[in-house]
């Protein structure tokens, strides 16, 4: 018996890792060779492509593809119909599998509904992409960026508020976490 639980609607393929405590809702599809951490939600009608890593305590919303390429840190938040791709110049009658680009969600990052993630990025450790956003280059830890293409927009804290830095620092006015910037670099104090 599995220690982590699925809708009887779902596929899922083996071989696979699915960790303790994870949950997979209605017709959901987790295929052969991915990596699922313990404690994750995979909402309805997602796809979980071959090659895929997935941290511990990631929230996938209902209807996202996670294709072969991606991988995504602890504590990743993937909202509602976000989009990624995994082929810079796809064509329908040319067969490019050998040519996925990686895209790395880091740890604690949130992409907003409906937002597009264009293959080869990196998100930023917290950072927050705004919903309906088109990321097409690398986003800084603790980034705010938002519009289509994005744009880098602030800073927000782990807990998802923005931050106004004075005199490179800057204190979160509803977790009290602490920051400090330097050249476009946040960090922890």
């Amino acid at each position: 018996m599995p220690d982590y639980s699925f809708h009887p609607s779902c596929y899922i393929d083996e071989p696979c890792k699915i960790g303790k405590g994870t949950r997979i809702w209605h017709f959901s599809h987790i295929m052969n060779d991915c990596e699922i951490g313990e404690n994750c939600n995979i909402g309805q009608n997602v796809v979980i492509s071959p090659g895929v890593k997935i941290g511990n305590n990631v929230k996938i919303q209902n209807n996202v593809s996670v294709y072969t390429g991606i991988i995504c840190e602890d504590d990743v938040f993937l909202g509602p119909s976000c989009v990624f791709t995994n082929i810079i110049n796809p064509r329908s009658f040319i067969e490019r599998k050998t040519e996925y680009k990686t895209t790395l969600i880091k740890q604690g990052a949130s992409i907003g509904a409906n937002a597009t993630v264009v293959c080869g990025c990196t998100i930023g450790k917290y950072a927050l992409i705004g919903a309906g956003s088109v990321v097409t280059k690398d986003v800084a830890d603790y980034s705010l960026v938002y519009g289509v293409p994005a744009r880098h927009m602030g800073y927000v804290c782990k807990c998802a508020e923005k931050l106004d830095f004075i005199d490179n620092k800057a204190k979160c006015k509803t977790c009290s976490i602490e920051y400090t910037i330097n050249s476009g670099i946040v960090n922890e104090s």
